[in-house]
């Protein structure tokens, strides 16, 4: 394991958060599938890229671009997480993708190779960083010279139907500034903040586009709410909440979440930049 500087990160992603998407990844890929088209195209990866995808939790997106990079590429994934690191490699070896590994790793000192991949890709993965700017330069000097990214953060909260909904719960939990740009998982949401950051790591040529997709967060509204309250955020945020708070608090989520009801499932759109 390599020095670590976003040790907050590092606990999290190592202890209840990490385990709770490694032991869910089918349910979470379910959440965020609606967003690897989109990364694909902006990607462009062809056989014989090498891709570097950061933040790649169980390795969906890696995985996806192994396949697109194959017979001759290869993609590598780096992540905080060990739990979650344990299950992509699990989930490669019975995929039989001979060319995909992965590293447990801080993106913002992680010793990459320099000057060697000819595309990063991201899906949710950059929003963490607890300096930013040292995280995208060390990116960026991976890239081959010409080389490219394609990058998803979250854009607005407000469009975030899912956060919509938590915010029915203000008065049962202490959301406070849950959802409000800042570090988290909205640091990255202000217009032009990403773009910024990658030109002064020395990207060219950059520009943002701003897509929605839905998320499949369970077969029916219960299950939904179910599984969103045990999710990290909401589960930290009950923790400080009032004795039988949980229970209205499920209620109360399941019917605010009854008219995002979308087929498969109960869907809930969120936006990216």
């Amino acid at each position: 394991m390599h020095p670590i500087a976003n040790t907050a990160q590092e606990q999290a992603w190592n202890g209840y958060e990490g385990a709770h998407w490694a032991a869910h990844q089918d349910r979470w890929d379910a959440v965020n599938a609606g967003f690897n088209q989109p990364l694909l195209d902006a990607a462009a990866i062809t056989p014989g890229d090498q891709v570097l995808d950061i933040g790649c939790g169980a390795g969906a997106t890696t995985r996806l671009a192994a396949r697109a990079a194959a017979p001759h590429g290869s993609a590598l994934g780096l992540d905080l997480s060990g739990p979650m690191l344990q299950r992509a490699r699990a989930c490669a070896e019975d995929a039989d993708l001979g060319n995909v590994r992965f590293e447990q790793g801080d993106a913002q000192v992680h010793p990459l190779p320099r000057g060697i991949f000819d595309v990063a890709v991201s899906r949710f993965g950059i929003m963490f960083f607890s300096d930013p700017a040292a995280a995208f330069a060390n990116i960026v000097a991976a890239l081959r010279p010409g080389g490219r990214a394609a990058l998803l953060c979250a854009a607005e909260p407000e469009g975030n139907q899912w956060l919509t909904a938590l915010t029915t719960l203000e008065d049962l939990l202490p959301l406070g500034g849950f959802g409000k740009p800042g570090p988290g998982m909205f640091s990255l949401a202000a217009p032009g903040a990403a773009a910024a950051l990658l030109s002064q790591a020395g990207l060219r040529n950059v520009r943002t586009e701003h897509v929605e997709a839905y998320g499949t967060w369970g077969h029916d509204a219960a299950e939904a709410a179910d599984f969103l309250l045990n999710s990290g955020p909401a589960r930290h945020l009950l923790t400080g909440a009032a004795p039988g708070a949980a229970t209205h608090a499920l209620a109360r989520l399941t019917d605010a979440l009854r008219p995002t009801r979308a087929t498969p499932g109960c869907g809930c759109a969120a936006p990216a930049g």
